[in-house]
């Protein structure tokens, strides 16, 4: 797993998606089957994982002392 971590969120995405095309496949031994989906919640995982810390990073924004403070949107 730890080659897992080096991936992209691209890269991981398009990894799960070949898994999901070949367990939609139907055509897979239940072993097989078993790996691909095992393989496939990690990377889940993963992706899930990149999501939540670019959204943390995403609210919030620096102040003018450039520390970084919870992103609020002004409403008129």
């Amino acid at each position: 797993m730890s080659e897992k971590k080096d991936l992209s969120f691209e890269e991981a995405m398009e990894a799960l998606e070949e898994i999901v095309g070949k367990l939609e496949e139907g055509d897979v031994p239940l072993e097989k089957a078993l790996n691909y989906y095992q393989e496939g919640m990690k990377l889940s995982k993963l992706c899930n994982d990149q999501l939540i810390n670019v959204q943390d990073k995403m609210t919030k924004i620096m102040n003018e002392h450039g520390e970084l403070e919870p992103f609020r949107v002004q409403e008129d």
